[in-house]
């Protein structure tokens, strides 16, 4: 396998077209593994992110493509997705998946780049064994842990479908809210997918996230400019193509809930959602989900919500199935190996203490560490 190596993602339109058909051919297409998704977050975040992009080639047969980045201030080499993406990849068909990563591995010892750090693989693909091949053919230590556990409603078929569409309309609490809602005007539903509809609505959405956050003693992500550019730029590039979906929920004319989301390959995703926190004894954010899985539920071509990265509550008592991901590092320091493995192993401590653990999480953002949720 031939690999061309590009320090910035090229505006090449036959690539992305390229780029884009193997990822449907992957083991399960993501909104997050397309060409897209990459070049807006160069866009958003080139001013610290270094991209080292790996395109895998048979012939002139583009079979492999990953973006890699380092930080301007770190030595470690990620997905350059990895703070924006629920699930990270190397993009291939199931079957050229081994060879590829293989041979990306063999380019990044080749460049001496010591440490490989790779968040949010999803643990049943092809991926983290090809990671322990290619640790093993270069004497590399490896380790993979679980990383997040992602919600999932899984919509079944024709009958279960309509099982769960029923349920959620006949619920009380869902009815009452609506009741209570409906006191101030009609509730009604959009789902922006234009760029010029998404550009109107998204100060609004961004603006209500920032102050749902401090409500609750956290910092939004949607304070920075450069997410909020992410948002932008990914909707222009996306428009028209009925992939970015920005929910909104109105009673009245006002706006009191949003998601952030997208609809790809089967999958309607749950990614950035808030609600103006005045509505929030009538739940506006349960309201708007509920509605997204009836129609989605009523939709041929959707097969599943996904909830996502996060562990709250709300997503435990929808969902009706998870998916893994993993934390994989790749490195030849055992000192660095151990380490990572010790801070894991401490991380699972503190969480058998919960009040620990929030009182930990709370700091971080004052402290100027990053989230491991993005959408914080």
């Amino acid at each position: 396998m031939r690999i061309v190596l590009h320090r910035n993602i090229p505006e090449d339109p036959s690539l992305l077209r390229c780029w884009n058909d193997l990822v449907l051919q992957m083991e399960r297409p993501e909104v997050f593994y397309t060409c897209e998704w990459a070049l807006a977050v160069q866009c958003a975040y080139g001013s610290w992110l270094k991209p080292l992009v790996f395109l895998g080639y048979e012939g002139d047969e583009l079979v492999g493509a990953v973006c890699l980045a380092t930080e301007t201030a770190g030595e470690n080499m990620r997905f350059l997705a990895a703070d924006t993406s629920d699930y990270c990849e190397f993009v291939s068909r199931p079957q050229w998946r081994a060879e590829f990563v293989i041979a990306v591995v063999d380019e990044l010892v080749n460049m001496k780049i010591g440490n490989l750090a790779l968040a949010n693989l999803p643990e049943d693909s092809g991926t983290p064994a090809a990671l322990r091949a290619a640790a093993k053919k270069h004497g590399s230590h490896i380790y993979s842990r679980p990383a997040y556990s992602c919600a999932q409603i899984d919509l079944g078929d024709g009958n279960a479908r309509n099982a769960l569409k029923n349920s959620l309309v006949n619920k009380k609490k869902l009815r009452r809210y609506f009741r209570e809602l409906e006191r101030e005007g009609p509730v009604t539903f959009e789902h922006l997918q234009s760029w010029e509809q998404i550009r109107a609505a998204l100060p609004v959405f961004a603006d209500a996230h920032v102050a749902r956050f401090k409500a609750t003693d956290r910092v939004s992500s949607l304070e920075t400019a450069e997410r909020r550019h992410f948002l932008e730029v990914l909707a222009q590039r996306f428009s028209g193509a009925g992939v970015v979906t920005l929910s909104v929920m109105l009673v009245g004319e006002r706006p009191v809930a949003w998601n952030y989301g997208f609809q790809f390959c089967g999958s309607w995703f749950w990614y950035q959602p808030t609600f103006d926190s005045r509505y929030e004894e009538n739940s506006p954010g349960h309201c708007l989900l509920s509605r997204i899985v009836i129609e989605a539920c009523e939709m041929g071509s959707m097969r599943r919500v996904d909830l996502g990265l996060g562990a709250e509550g709300y997503k435990e008592r929808f969902a009706n199935g998870a998916r893994q991901t993993l934390y994989a590092t790749l490195t030849k320091s055992t000192v660095s190996h151990l380490r990572g493995m010790a801070r894991f192993r401490l991380a699972s401590a503190v969480r058998r203490f919960p009040r620990v653990e929030a009182a930990i999480r709370s700091a971080l953002p004052r402290l100027g560490h990053k989230s491991p949720d993005h959408r914080e």
